[in-house]
């Protein structure tokens, strides 16, 4: 047994490098009680991810009253399928069979994403593309590499490439990755391109867990009933032991 404990030991780390390759994860700092962050980022996420990735365990209209976004609006802008209704899942059009054939692969569904990956992890890819002419879309990412997705933000964002230091290391002179810098292109400076992705994160993670904040709120009343509960229990206690002494 223990040398079972041992190796699960050792083999946890190489599991999380695997998982995580060596790029340093950038925190999302995203914030759930943010409504007007959550707007936007339900904004970017039907405008640039919808077409390829569906929500299809998210409804519109749970959606539109979790954010506070009238169902007008929400028909209006945010759902592009003439046939949809309001109260459907927030699937896509896109056949598995299509996506393979155009991406390698089906695209998947983005509702857990942010459960599954992490919103570190998710904040951190989306800033992790880099232009890479030798892949089908033109784009790679130090993230995952060889992703077979496009770099759809790249609008906002600008061309991102890839910088690099020569640093000598035992002797040698090698070229060193230091970052990521965009030419400037694009719609969003550096800041706002941030925010942009800080909101489509957001998003995610709402999506991932709308009873999140409600959770969180009960848990903090469950704590306080069982520390009154465990004060009580010992002032029970001491009442009924007091006759043994």
């Amino acid at each position: 047994m223990k040398q079972w404990i041992v190796i699960l030991l050792l083999l946890v780390p190489a599991l999380a490098f695997a998982a995580g390759g060596n790029v340093r994860l950038q925190p999302a700092n995203n914030d759930l009680t943010d409504q007007a962050s959550l707007q936007r980022g339900a904004q970017l996420f039907t405008n640039y991810c919808a077409g390829c990735h569906s929500t299809q365990y998210q409804r519109y209209e749970r959606v539109a009253i979790d954010l506070g976004i009238p169902v007008e609006l929400m028909q209006q802008h945010l759902m592009f399928n003439p046939n949809a209704k309001i109260g459907d899942l927030m699937t896509n059009a896109m056949s598995k069979q299509y996506a393979a054939a155009s991406f390698g692969a089906p695209t998947p569904d983005l509702t857990m994403v942010a459960r599954v990956r992490g919103t570190d992890w998710l904040y951190t890819y989306l800033h992790s593309f880099y232009a890479d002419p030798s892949r089908p879309f033109g784009v790679n990412n130090t993230l995952f590499p060889s992703v077979g997705m496009p770099h759809v933000l790249e609008e906002l964002q600008g061309v991102p490439r890839k910088i690099y230091e020569t640093q000598i290391i035992d002797g040698s002179s090698i070229q060193v990755l230091i970052g990521i810098e965009t030419d400037g292109s694009g719609e969003l400076n550096s800041q706002q391109y941030d925010t942009a992705v800080r909101d489509l994160v957001n998003f995610l993670d709402y999506s991932a867990e709308p009873m999140k904040l409600e959770r969180q709120r009960l848990g903090l009343w469950v704590m306080g009933f069982i520390a009154i509960f465990l004060v009580l229990t010992v002032l029970l206690k001491k009442e009924y032991w007091r006759d043994v002494h």
